[in-house]
């Protein structure tokens, strides 16, 4: 029976920086949208992924924020991207965003009569037949449906609890028919609702009864509340629900819990347990479980306890929830899927350091996805038009130790002199005058070794000359001389009064003796 799991190989999807806390491929398993605690979502695609194991995309989602929940349409052309904030974003299949979920007024005390989520959103999914619709919950102690395409809420939904007060719901799913919704909440209760019939009534909307004659169109959503079977005490309490699934004929659902359990539950007899696993540790509170093809498995995942012990990938058997196989990775495995079509296995693992889309799959029973993108030679960066120079690095005030000697303002010794100085050369020009001889260090030959300016000067009788030089005099001696420019000033000749200089005036020594 082991032999039957497609855990032969592995390949790593590279990307995350740190762990990968939800996951999902589409439909024809030629896509994969991923995100973790790095805030960002990651795409890949199989039809062109190489061997390095990059994603074709990325991008940050809401800044702040960690993805919770990623979900394909039903036509694969779009999916949602659920994250700790109050407000889902839908994304094209190319990465590209088409909307943002509204946010609900948090001043209002009956979140019923509200357009949103008001506080941090905690799963989601779409709908898996009607690709208009999808569901979220939320830490403000309700589930909504959403109508995609009018990017606004459908149906708000209230789960019924023991005593008054707010409880969040950790976690919800659709039946593979569409007709049933499961949600776990924080307190460890499990609540179903039917979709089909007169699911929910209609929603009061607003705070202050205006007249008839003064209403204006708005928008009205229906209102449920009383769900069709509810477990109390599913799980620990104190634990919450992270993630429940159903199996394909809606007869069974299994649930994980944050007590380190994970239970199998028959819906025609909902009252307790039939079969229940413990001893899988759970850290995350968006730690998955799924079904596997035939639903002969179910796969689910393990967190990290200690530096020393690491999470892993468990399999287990659908009736008797006896583990089969269970295999180690880095750090804690918390986002999985079996994906029925190429049959490949899909885990997301990672702690803090760093994150990765691991994928497992057997030659011989698995299709496309990583066997083919396994195989493909890594892109070539092409370096033929750039030349990417090293950086300089000057740290000054750095230790004896990790000094260079070639930086500036420090004392060179004799060997690295020598480097310095044949690298010097290497740039002159060889057989030149300026290599060695007279002109050697920017100073010319007529010069006597002195700089040019001073050679200037001093021909001209050095600087006390220009200095005991009279001015007025250099210019009086050109007033008799020939104008050249009359040609230009004739026609001010007859207009142009007298030239007039101002007397020599004596100095203050001469005055006073």
């Amino acid at each position: 029976m082991v032999s039957q799991l497609p855990l032969g190989c592995s390949f790593d999807l590279l990307g995350p920086a740190k762990c990968v806390t939800a996951l999902e491929a589409d439909h024809a398993g030629s896509r994969l949208v991923a995100g973790g605690n790095d805030y960002m979502c990651h795409l890949y695609d199989f039809g062109g992924l190489k061997s390095d194991g990059r994603s074709f995309r990325s991008f940050e989602v809401t800044e702040g924020h960690p993805v919770v929940a990623t979900s394909w349409s039903p036509t694969g052309d779009a999916f949602l991207v659920v994250t700790s904030y109050s407000q889902a974003k839908l994304y094209n299949r190319d990465g590209k965003e088409l909307g943002e979920l509204p946010k609900g007024d948090m001043y209002i005390r009956d979140l019923k009569n509200t357009k949103g989520h008001v506080t941090n959103c905690t799963g989601g999914c779409w709908h898996p037949t009607d690709k208009t619709a999808a569901l979220t919950c939320s830490e403000d102690g309700t589930l909504r449906v959403w109508d995609v395409t009018e990017v606004q809420q459908k149906t708000v939904i209230k789960p019924q609890l023991a005593r008054p007060g707010r409880v969040s719901v950790t976690g919800c799913s659709y039946s593979a028919d569409g007709r049933l919704i499961a949600a776990g909440l924080a307190d460890g209760t499990l609540q179903l609702w039917d979709v089909r019939g007169k699911f929910g009534q209609s929603a009061a909307i607003g705070l202050v009864p205006v007249p008839k004659a003064q209403m204006v169109a708005r928008q009205a959503w229906t209102y449920a509340s009383a769900p069709g079977q509810i477990v109390r005490a599913a799980h620990q309490p104190s634990s919450d629900i992270t993630c429940v699934r159903f199996s394909l004929n809606s007869q069974n659902m299994v649930s994980r819990g944050g007590d380190g359990t994970l239970k199998l539950w028959d819906l025609r007899s909902f009252k307790a347990p039939v079969r229940s696993a413990d001893g899988l540790p759970c850290n995350h509170g968006t730690t998955q479980c799924c079904y596997g093809p035939g639903e002969k498995y179910i796969l689910t995942g393990t967190s990290a306890e200690a530096k020393d012990r690491n999470g892993s990938l468990v399999v287990l058997h659908a009736d008797s929830l006896d583990v089969l196989a269970e295999i180690a990775v880095d750090g804690s495995v918390v986002g999985v899927q079996w994906h029925p079509g190429i049959n490949q296995i899909f885990a997301g693992c990672g702690g803090r350091t760093g994150g990765c889309v691991r994928t497992f799959y057997d030659p011989k029973l698995s299709t496309k996805g990583a066997v083919v993108a396994a195989s493909r030679a890594p892109r070539t960066i092409n370096t033929d038009f750039m030349q990417l120079a090293a950086p300089t690095i000057y740290n000054p005030n750095a230790l004896p130790m990790y000094r260079d000697e070639s930086m500036p303002g420090r004392p060179v010794g004799k060997k690295r002199r020598l480097e310095l100085e044949a690298e010097k050369r290497k740039y002159q020009p060889a057989g030149s005058s300026m290599a060695k001889g007279v002109g050697t260090g920017g100073r010319l030959g007529a010069t006597g070794g002195t700089l040019l300016t001073a050679h200037v000067l001093a021909q001209q009788g050095g600087l006390a000359n220009f200095k005991e030089e009279d001015a007025r005099a250099a210019f009086l001696q050109h007033a008799d001389k020939e104008d050249v420019f009359s040609r230009f000033t004739a026609a001010y000749e007859k207009t142009q009064g007298p030239t007039v200089f101002a007397a020599e005036e004596e100095d203050e020594e001469d005055a006073g003796e």
